[in-house]
């Protein structure tokens, strides 16, 4: 007899041999599949013939698998299972080809971090549009994901329980100061909440999602800023104190790029606000927000071991 030839065997009769096992019976596998009994029937003889051994035993309990029928059967359903994989790895591909991703963030993740992301997203997905809208107050974020109007969102962490969410960078407040008529003179070590009312403050307004956040730190070291202006957009503020009209607590990602001349001084007590991604829990998202969210996390990934390395060598020298 000659060896079974794997280029003769059909998939409906691979098909048809997992029916059979999984429900026992010629006619429920026949049902099941939409076919006649026949048509199964005649997809199992064909197999049989094919292969050289019989993979049924057919009887009054039904039909049973042969112990070399189990193992064909075995090796099917794993055949079927690929193929299913390969479907859906095909579907996938398909629906990266077009869509959009709408990120909704503040500013400061807008400028220093999505323009990296999104040049390597458009690199390997063109097709895809990005939406980035910039928001004023974490709580805007979060209620664009609620109402369906964004499908990625940055906000501070921690976030409520109705959002999927995880850490993207931890980033410092620090304290701005003018230029001094001394250039090389040293600021206090260290700088103390004191010697920081010897300056105007300027800060954003009090509806301010940042503002709030700050606010809510500062008073658990029992601190409470006075300004002595409120202005909404951080280039703003950083012009105001480069021409000497006070001084102001930012967080660093916001303050890039500090203009030349002014002076930087950490806080009494450290303070950080805690940047993070958000999903809406059980979302059903399409297929390019999830590759944009595996291209977000490699390239923060890849800039967090860049920094590492480069720290490394500074402390090396």
């Amino acid at each position: 007899m000659a060896k079974a030839d794997p280029h003769r065997l059909k998939l409906s009769q691979l098909r048809a041999l997992v029916a059979i096992a999984d429900r026992g019976s010629f006619s429920d596998a026949a049902l099941h599949m939409e076919l006649s009994q026949s048509a199964v029937s005649h997809a199992i003889a064909t197999l049989e013939e094919e292969l050289g051994v019989s993979l049924l035993s057919r009887g009054r309990q039904g039909a049973v698998l042969t112990p070399v029928g189990e193992q064909i059967t075995e090796e099917a359903r794993q055949v079927l299972r690929s193929l299913y994989i390969l479907c859906n790895r095909a579907n996938e591909a398909r629906g990266l080809q077009t869509g959009e991703v709408r990120i909704a963030a503040f500013r400061s993740v807008a400028t220093h971090i999505l323009p990296e992301v999104i040049r390597q997203f458009r690199q390997q997905y063109p097709g895809v549009a990005i939406a980035i809208d910039e928001k004023s107050h974490y709580e805007m974020v979060e209620s664009d994901l609620r109402q369906g109007r964004a499908d990625v969102g940055f906000t501070y962490l921690p976030s409520r329980d109705e959002f999927e969410q995880w850490e993207l960078l931890r980033d410092r407040y620090i304290i701005i100061l003018p230029p001094s008529s001394q250039p090389h003179a040293p600021l206090p070590q260290p700088f103390t909440w004191q010697d920081l009312e010897a300056y105007p403050l300027i800060l954003t307004p009090t509806d301010d999602g940042d503002r709030q956040y700050l606010d809510r730190l500062l008073h658990s070291w029992d601190q409470q800023l006075q300004p002595a202006y409120a202005v909404r957009e951080d280039s703003t503020i950083l012009s105001m104190v480069e021409r000497g009209l006070g001084a102001t607590i930012m967080a660093s990602l916001a303050a890039e790029p500090i203009p030349p001349g002014l002076r930087v001084a950490e806080l009494p007590q450290p303070l950080e606000r805690v940047i993070g991604v958000i999903v809406l829990r059980d979302a059903l998202l399409p297929p390019p927000v999830y590759a944009f969210l595996e291209r977000l996390k490699a390239v923060w990934l890849q800039s967090q071991a860049a920094q590492s390395a480069s720290d490394l060598a500074s402390g090396s020298r």
